[in-house]
């Protein structure tokens, strides 16, 4: 497992924790993956169709035997598995998992873009995404991910809901 990768997760549906701690025991059970870190939890206001409930996002960092293509295709199952129903951009969701990085490497393909196109934009993916590694850099510009989040205006919008620090970092995953 020699790919690292960023992956944010998010709900805004039902029990929303619940679904969170799904899709992280599912990406435990899969040998091609391991979980190296977690954030916190944050509660965060949602981002373009605005008439929904508030999300619960993290960010995880993992290591990975899989290339990026087959990584997002797990991701997918997984968003399938525990119920998520794709009715239209930015709608309600039970559980979203994005790609956000994997190892420096820009990757466009049709279906998948890494570094997440949109990341950039938002707080609720980047304050996360940062607690769990601040010298992280925008591989397409080497824009240190720091210096983009204090371009964003809305992080107002970003809670801390759920604080995961320590050796108990896992605990709130456990079943």
């Amino acid at each position: 497992m020699n790919n690292e990768a960023f992956i944010s997760l998010g709900s805004n549906i039902g029990n929303r924790l619940g679904y969170l701690k799904q899709a992280i025991q599912k990406l435990r059970n899969c040998q091609e993956i391991n979980i190296d870190k977690l954030s916190s939890i944050y509660e965060t206001d949602p981002v373009g169709y605005t008439e929904q409930n508030q999300f619960l996002n993290m960010a995880i960092k993992i290591t990975t035997s899989f290339p990026p293509l087959d990584l997002l295709t797990r991701c997918l199952e997984i968003e399938r598995e525990i119920g998520r129903i794709r009715e239209f951009k930015w709608g309600p969701r039970v559980i979203d998992l994005d790609i956000l990085l994997y190892n420096e490497e820009n990757v466009k393909m049709e279906d998948l873009q890494i570094p997440h196109p949109r990341m950039n934009e938002r707080a609720f993916v980047l304050i996360p995404l940062l607690e769990i590694d601040s010298s992280l850099v925008l591989p397409s510009s080497n824009a240190p991910l720091v210096e983009v989040l204090d371009e964003i205006p809305d992080k107002e919008g970003v809670r801390l809901w759920k604080q995961i620090n320590g050796e108990d970092a896992f605990a709130p995953f456990e079943n």
